[in-house]
């Protein structure tokens, strides 16, 4: 074996990698852990194997945690025939309502604690798909909602979680959180551990074809949101942002083409899929200060979670880009499905980014202003502590205190371009 200044060639390669620079360096790439728990299976009619794979799993006795426009859309009982047809026993909790509670969560532990389960799958939004993973918490914990508020304190195994999405928003399926408001307080917890993962996600894009109009738009701005939070955050790396910026790539240009057209099923695969890969990237680099402003005003106001975050995005960015890192991100970014190119200077690729959104945002008809949606400008001050203790507000990649936040709602007063 060769030398190199009295050094094996194999010991001075090792010293190189993990020196590159010379003792003590550091690696200019942020470092992460990529642990992918999630099966996906992407395609047309793709739910129809449900049956099998949840036997695979070991699957007997199933819950189906879903809400009642999957039932009256039919999908709900097409999923149980499914199920059937595979020798497996199935209990069905059709109760989920939008943003759900402790007390959704509660009544789902009922029917899932009388009926003896051994699987659970969640059907629809990510409302179902939060209430089935609360359910497992519960029902394989033990204790309360409140007590798995954090990361990490399921302390037991959980039952197997299959998650089949009917929107394109959330991208629940691909993470291994459960957020469910406390029923009295409205605080939004967020509970994350590994175990609550879905071990199957199932993305069929016939499933979303039934959307109405309303959802359809609301949880499509929330996918092309996460795709843009998830690109600037202080957790970002490279592996998140190859998630981020395909999630862009995917949802941008479909986006529009699903609104004219409810049913091009070419576009509602693209933005399945990219909201799955924005889901991804949240578990990867979590979401910043657009979503925790959000989550006071779906609180108070009972304002759509897509609608709430769609409504402070443009702001949000135009306050991070003034962090150069961010600023180039989100430039990189448009780069990606050529809104803009960076290469002809940040600042224009930036404007062009949020130009993008506001067009976006004014197709999917969601508001121009805050004020617009019944908010009352004497509530900025309390929705701006409360979105300042937000979990996600720590990551945006510019610090937001509480004067941060009220500023960005009372820009949010203002009407926004209509994006024309």
């Amino acid at each position: 074996m060769s030398k190199i200044s009295g050094k094996t060639t194999e010991e001075a390669v090792t010293d190189a990698q993990l020196n590159p620079r010379g003792t003590g360096a550091a690696l200019s790439l942020p470092s992460f852990d990529y642990q992918p728990r999630t099966r996906l299976l992407f395609g047309l009619n793709s739910v129809e194997r449900v049956g099998e794979l949840a036997r695979g799993l070991g699957a007997e006795v199933v819950l189906v945690a879903t809400d009642p426009g999957l039932v009256t859309a039919g999908h709900a009982d097409r999923v149980e025939h499914i199920l059937q047809s595979c020798g497996l026993g199935v209990v069905v909790f059709d109760q989920v309502r939008e943003n759900p509670t402790t007390r959704d969560v509660d009544k789902c532990l009922e029917v899932a604690k009388s009926a003896g389960i051994d699987t659970i799958i969640g059907l629809g939004g990510g409302s179902s798909l939060d209430t089935a993973k609360g359910c497992n918490f519960l029902l394989t914990n033990g204790g309360r909602v409140r007590d798995y508020w954090g990361v990490g304190k399921a302390g037991k195994p959980m039952l197997p979680f299959i998650a089949i999405p009917t929107t394109a928003g959330t991208g629940s399926e691909c993470q291994s959180a459960a957020l469910i408001a406390d029923e009295h307080t409205h605080q939004k917890m967020a509970c994350l551990d590994p175990k609550a993962a879905a071990r199957l996600a199932i993305l069929d894009p016939a499933l979303t074809v039934s959307q109405p109009p309303l959802v359809t738009a609301h949880t499509g701005i929330d996918a092309v949101a996460h795709a843009v939070e998830t690109a600037v955050t202080k957790r970002r790396n490279q592996l998140s942002l190859m998630f981020s910026r395909e999630s862009f790539k995917l949802t941008v240009p479909a986006f529009p083409r699903v609104l004219s057209d409810p049913k091009d099923i070419e576009a509602r695969g693209r933005m399945l899929l990219g909201a799955a890969l924005a889901g991804t990237a949240i578990e990867n680099s979590m979401l910043g200060a657009a979503h925790a402003a959000a989550n006071p005003l779906t609180a108070h106001y009972g304002l759509a979670h897509g609608e709430a975050v769609g409504i402070l995005l443009p702001q949000v960015v135009r306050f991070n880009a003034k962090d150069a890192a961010a600023k180039r991100a989100y430039a990189e970014l448009a780069s990606a499905p050529e809104v803009a190119c960076a290469h002809d200077g940040l600042d224009s690729a930036v404007e062009a980014l949020i130009a993008r959104l506001e067009s976006l945002l004014y197709g999917a008809q969601i508001a121009r202003s805050l004020a617009d949606l019944g908010v009352k400008r004497s509530k900025i001050k309390s929705m701006a502590e409360e979105a300042a203790k937000q979990w996600t507000a720590s990551f945006n990649p510019r610090p937001m205190g509480v004067e941060d936040f009220e500023q960005l709602y009372a820009a949010a007063f203002e009407p926004r371009a209509d994006g024309a």
